[in-house]
């Protein structure tokens, strides 16, 4: 999904040759269609080359087994600003959200679960299942988490291990920090910002996949006059002796021109490998090579032919029950869990009972599966970029990680593995190889208090410009950081129309 519409013929592909560019973007992720959309509207030719067939980046639907279609990299959507979704009107350009009837399933190996949704007085009576002083004590300020260990606070605040765990898992996504790490809370922080239809805290499903938020930016982008292309990958940049960028360098040998670029890359990408160092301070150079770029997270997409029943939930409920639409937390019944989890990694060895987020969007979503079939999303921690004990090039050794996890969930779910009919598994070096995600990260670099706000990407460059004059950054590796916001999109164009204006005076 994602690439109809999209240029791809000999007189498009003679146009993007042969016309000088007001703006180049590099990926057609959805900050840099974000971006190039505000661009146009902003009075620029813009053109944004992909390198892979498909836009999207890690917002993306693909049907890798016949009649279901994977979101393969993101899964739900919370975080895309509310004013992108109405400056770009992306509900009329196909953006529909399913939102889920509960939020959050915990079940426990004990018989006992967890299921929280939007009602409050629903969640004190699931809470005061576990704890009394837990249900009085939910919700909480959540800023303490900014400088605090997610353990501190969570132990502070709660007593219950499930309630402690079930919100420490938010806070460990695509990270391999460990809860008991200063500042580990802040992605948690970054999780719970996110709104749906004005609830916060609402994270949902979106029909079609989440390849259908990259189609909805790339019709307003493509209405606003952007020119997108696929299968044109950008091997260096041009820069002129004085350090002012002219264009880009294709891997075909061809050269664009324009002194305007913005990459959706990461950091890393971008300043190591797409820009020639000499034009780099050293320092700069430093900060970028040295940043965190490590990676637990391995998605696993699941064909299954029936819906998975948790026996701890039976709620007569044969077909979709509440608990299928929500976020189900598996191996996720103590911090002491996860924190073990983590050290495996840490050990250089996948997690022997990896944590999992686990979602099935077709409870939710009808177009995304066969009748009576589903989807499910799994994504698992910790699982480090180079094991020690084994090759994730080895097909038996990533067999069995996931039939590890396919395992954990049978403990829940009896009968899961049984019910699989394929399955598509994403290492950290698949995320990077088929992604450009460095390290498999899925923010495009660690979200600790080292790498936010003032300091990302690196210290006295957060606002987008960088040592290359006409060289901008509007991926998730600059502010605000990642998850499918737009933020980092819209804030970079702004930036360049205002230096566009300033100049033209």
């Amino acid at each position: 999904m994602g690439s109809r519409g999209v240029n791809s013929s000999a007189t498009a592909t003679r146009l993007l040759k042969e016309k000088k560019w007001d703006a180049l973007v590099i990926g057609a992720g959805h900050n840099g269609l974000i971006a190039a959309t505000y661009l146009a509207r902003g009075g620029l030719s813009v053109a944004v080359l992909e390198r892979r067939h498909v836009i999207g980046g890690a917002a993306v639907t693909e049907e890798l087994i016949p009649g279901f279609k994977f979101s393969r990299c993101s899964y739900l959507l919370s975080l895309l600003r509310p004013s992108i979704i109405k400056e770009l009107e992306l509900v009329r350009h196909g953006l529909k959200l399913l939102k889920p009837i509960s939020q959050s399933f915990t079940p426990c190996l004990d018989g006992r679960y967890l299921l929280l949704g939007p009602d409050d007085e629903q969640n004190y009576l699931e809470m005061l299942k576990f704890s009394k002083r837990d249900a009085d004590a939910y919700p909480r300020d959540f800023l303490d988490l900014l400088l605090s260990p997610t353990s501190k606070v969570l132990n502070k605040w709660f007593e219950s291990d499930v309630v402690k765990a079930t919100l420490a898992a938010d806070a460990m996504i695509g990270s391999m920090a460990s809860i008991h790490t200063p500042g580990s809370g802040y992605v948690l922080l970054h999780h719970v910002m996110g709104e749906t239809d004005g609830e916060h805290n609402i994270w949902s499903h979106v029909e079609g996949g989440m390849g259908t938020v990259s189609l909805a930016i790339s019709n307003a982008a493509k209405e606003a006059g952007v020119h997108i292309f696929t299968n044109a990958e950008v091997s260096k940049l041009v820069i002129e002796e004085s350090g002012i960028v002219i264009g880009v360098l294709m891997v075909d040998g061809e050269r664009l021109h324009s002194s305007i670029v913005l990459s959706n890359a990461t950091p890393y990408k971008t300043f190591m490998e797409l820009v020639p160092q000499i034009f780099l301070p050293d320092e700069f150079v430093r900060a970028i090579k040295y940043s965190d770029y490590s990676s637990g997270t391995t998605k696993i997409n699941v064909a299954v032919d029936k819906l998975p029943q948790f026996q701890s939930c039976n709620l007569n409920h044969p077909e979709v029950g509440p608990h299928h639409t929500a976020t189900i937390h598996i191996g996720s019944e103590s911090m002491e869990e996860i924190g073990l989890a983590c050290q495996d990694a840490w050990n250089g060895l996948p997690s022997r009972r990896p944590v999992m987020e686990m979602t099935i969007p077709s409870s939710l979503d009808k177009t995304i599966s066969p009748p009576g079939k589903h989807v499910v999303s799994l994504f698992t921690q910790y699982t480090p970029y180079k094991p020690t004990d084994g090759s994730w090039e080895d097909p038996t050794y990533r067999e069995l990680y996931a039939q590890r996890c396919f395992n954990l969930i049978d403990e829940y779910a009896p009968g899961f593995t049984s019910s699989v009919i394929g399955y598509d598994m994403l290492t950290p070096p698949d995320l990077e190889r088929e992604f450009g995600l460095t390290g498999g990260n899925i923010f495009h670099g660690a979200m600790g208090l080292d790498s936010l706000f003032l300091m990302r990407p690196v210290k006295q460059w957060s606002d987008h410009r960088t040592p290359i004059r006409g060289l901008y950054m509007c991926g998730s590796g600059s502010h605000p950081g990642g998850g499918v916001m737009g933020a980092a999109g819209r804030n970079a164009a702004y930036v360049v129309l205002h230096d566009v204006k300033k100049h033209s005076r």
